[in-house]
C-alpha cells in the first residue's frame, strides 16, 4: 500500500517536531515516523532549564508532550513505526515503513542518537538486570541502593543528581581528574552527600549472575584495581548517531554523523538532516530546534521550486 506526503520526517525528538510544526504549518502534508518513543532522549530527562521561556525548568516528557500536541495541532501526523528504508529513485523518494512504502517529496533525517556503550564483559548480559542507560526510566528501580554512574560529562551528573531521590549512595566514575559537565551542575552534585567521586577510574568489567553485583575498576593513572559492590549502573559515556539507515545514501563524517550545509541540505537533493544526528550538532534541545525549522523551511522551498 503507497501513501504520498510532500514531507517525512524520519525521527520524533525535539528537531523531528519542530520539523512537523513549521512543515504542518506551510500546509505541506506532513508524517512523523518515531520508532521508540516521542520526543527522543529529551523524555529521558528529567528536567530541562536550558530551554528558554521555562524560568523554573520543565521536565522533559513534559516538555515533549506540548511539543508532539503543537505539531499535531497544525496537521502533522505523527506514528509510532520504524523506517526500514530509504530509496531514492531519481527526484522520487521512498520510505518503507511496516511493509508500506510510503512516497515523499522532501525527507528530513531527525533520527537522533543512541547511548554509546562501555564494551566491557558484563555489560551486555546485565543490560536491564542492573545495568541502565537511562536513570529517568530506572532509577526508581533502586530505592535505597548502592549504584554507580559511567561518564563525566551533563549527561552523567543528571544521572547522578536523579539518582539521589532513590539511592543511598551514588558513585560517579570518571577517566579523568575532573568532570567535563556544566559548573552549574557540577556544583550541585558535589553538594550532594549521597554523591561520591571516583577520579581517573575506567570500569573493567561488570560482575553479576541473576542480576549485577559489582564493577571491576581500574585507575588510569596508577594501574590499581579494586571492585566496587552496587546494584545498579548508570552508563552516561556519549551518545553515536543513528544513521545505519541512510549510512551510505547521503555524506557521513568521520564519527557517522551526517554532513549538510547552513540549509541543512545533505548531499541527496532532497533530503535534509536535523538535530544531534547532524555533523557538527552541539547536542543542545535549542540547536536542534533550529535545525529542525530550517530544514523544513528548506524543504518548502524545494517543493515549491519543483
Amino acid at each position: 500500500m503507497e501513501y504520498q506526503y510532500d514531507i517525512i520526517i524520519i525521527g520524533g525528538g525535539p528537531a523531528g517536531l519542530t520539523a512537523a510544526l513549521y512543515s504542518a504549518r506551510a500546509r505541506l502534508t506532513t508524517l512523523v515516523l518515531e520508532r521508540l518513543f516521542i520526543g527522543g532522549q529529551v523524555s529521558t530527562t528529567y528536567i530541562v532549564e536550558n530551554y528558554p521561556g521555562f524560568p523554573e525548568g520543565i521536565d522533559g516528557p513534559a516538555m515533549m508532550e506540548l511539543f508532539d500536541q503543537q505539531a499535531k495541532r497544525f496537521g502533522a501526523n505523527i506514528e509510532n513505526t520504524e523506517a526500514s528504508e530509504i530509496i531514492v529513485d531519481g527526484e522520487n523518494k521512498f520510505v518503507l515503513a511496516d511493509d508500506n512504502r510510503i512516497g515523499a517529496g522532501a525527507i528530513i533525517l531527525a533520527t537522533g542518537s543512541d547511548p554509546r556503550k562501555l564494551n566491557v564483559p558484563g555489560e551486555k548480559e546485565l543490560a536491564g538486570k542492573g545495568v541502565s542507560y537511562c536513570a529517568t526510566c530506572d532509577g526508581a528501580l533502586f530505592p535505597e541502593a548502592t549504584v554507580a554512574v559511567a561518564g563525566g560529562g551533563d549527561a552523567a551528573v543528571d544521572e547522578g543528581l536523579f539518582l539521589t531521590r532513590f539511592a543511598k549512595k551514588i558513585y560517579v566514575i570518571h577517566r579523568r581528574d575532573e568532570l567535563r559537565a556544566e559548573k552549574i551542575l557540577q556544583e550541585r552534585l558535589f553538594s550532594k552527600d549521597k554523591v561520591e567521586m571516583v577520579w581517573d577510574t575506567v570500569v573493567e568489567k561488570i560482575n553479576g549472575g541473576s542480576s549485577l553485583e559489582s564493577l571491576s575498576l581500574k585507575n588510569v593513572k596508577d594501574g590499581a584495581k579494586r571492585e566496587l559492590e552496587v546494584e545498579g549502573l548508570f552508563i552516561a559515556v556519549g551518545h553515536v548517531p543513528n544513521t545505519q539507515l541512510f549510512n551510505g545514501l547521503v555524506d557521513l563524517d568521520e564519527r557517522g554523523y551526517v554532513q549538510a550545509n547552513q540549509n541543512m541540505e545533505t548531499s541527496v537533493p532532497g533530503i535534509y538532516v536535523a538535530g544531534d544526528v547532524r555533523s557538527g550538532s552541539t547536542q543542545q534541545i535549542a540547536t536542534a530546534v533550529g535545525d529542525g525549522s530550517v530544514a523544513a523551511m528548506a524543504a518548502e522551498k524545494y517543493l515549491a521550486q519543483r
